[in-house]
């Protein structure tokens, strides 16, 4: 194996890539310094940017240049920490704050015990799935995970949008657009839509999972299917005008899913060699960078 391609197999283990080799600088016939010589990669984008210039229309060849995954971070026991980094690890909690409101509203939605109304979960929202992952996400940003800390972010902001809804005589939202009249056609209305707002922007996040791990994806995909049948429940409804029952227990068993989903992918950022005797299994795409690595293939073989 080659230097070039141990460096490579090592940047798998870190939150980001290699770093850029330094220019060369080279003397002239008279020993006055020459400009310095351009890297590969400076070429290759110096020749991207004068045909196609920078933007969202500047045309990029993926198997020219391997970016590394996205959130190594966010996607804890995959990835060795930052060296000489004073900051724990905040993906777990945010991911078990999410988890636990996550699985008790889906227990709610699916008929559990015969309990209709969700307002236990106001507590749990406000305090753990709001304000305890809207701080973890806080905590992404400083260790500086882009993807964590705006997955996590979003989330407590959803949690805590969510309690603000079904606070009891708190903001009244629900008497403003009739929850209890005899007609709470609006009510609902706006809750899909509330809850479409959040499939879309959930659905922007499952994108961003593809070149991470099985476990990964599957929370997002859970999630996201969670929030597009809840939306759906809400719009689309019995002949009685409550939300369709059927598609809400549906939404509620994809809640269940994504919640020990959570839970998974934050035990396996919990389990590390100070704490666990095992590693727990993720499931690496087979087009992720570890994935093409145990494969025994490398980028210049791709390209």
């Amino acid at each position: 194996m080659s230097a070039t391609q141990t460096m490579d197999h090592a940047a798998l283990e870190k939150d980001a890539g290699p770093s850029p080799p330094s220019p060369q600088i080279s003397s002239g016939q008279n020993g006055a310094p020459m400009q310095p010589q351009m890297s590969v990669e400076e070429h290759q984008v110096a020749q991207a940017a004068a045909r196609f210039g920078y933007g969202p229309l500047a045309q990029v060849n993926n198997n020219e240049r391997s970016l590394p995954p996205f959130g190594g971070e966010f996607q804890p026991g995959l990835y060795k920490p930052v060296e000489g980094r004073k900051f724990a690890n905040p993906a777990p909690l945010g991911l078990c704050a999410f988890a636990l409101t996550t699985f008790v509203l889906s227990a709610i939605n699916m008929g559990t015990l015969d309990i209709s109304s969700p307002n236990i979960v106001v507590g749990l929202a406000f305090a753990y799935g709001g304000l305890v992952q809207l701080l973890s996400g806080m905590w992404e940003m400083a260790v500086g995970n882009t993807f964590g800390a705006t997955a996590l972010s979003s989330y407590g902001g959803f949690w805590i949008a969510f309690a603000i809804v079904l606070t009891p005589g708190g903001f009244e939202i629900g008497e403003a657009l009739g929850e209890s009249s005899s007609d709470p056609s609006k009510f609902y209305d706006s809750m899909g839509l509330f809850l479409l707002g959040w499939f879309i922007f959930t659905t922007i996040m499952l994108f961003c999972t593809l070149k991470s791990t099985v476990a990964f994806f599957m929370l997002f995909f859970t999630l996201d299917l969670t929030f597009l049948l809840l939306g759906i429940a809400y719009l689309q409804r019995s002949p009685d005008g409550s939300p369709n029952t059927n598609v809400q227990m549906a939404g509620g068993f994809f809640g269940f899913l994504a919640a020990f989903s959570a839970w998974y992918n934050a035990l396996a950022g919990l389990a590390d060699n100070s704490n666990s005797f095992f590693i727990i299994p993720v499931a690496h795409f087979p087009w992720s960078p570890t994935g093409r690595v145990r494969r025994g293939k490398t980028d210049r073989e791709l390209a």
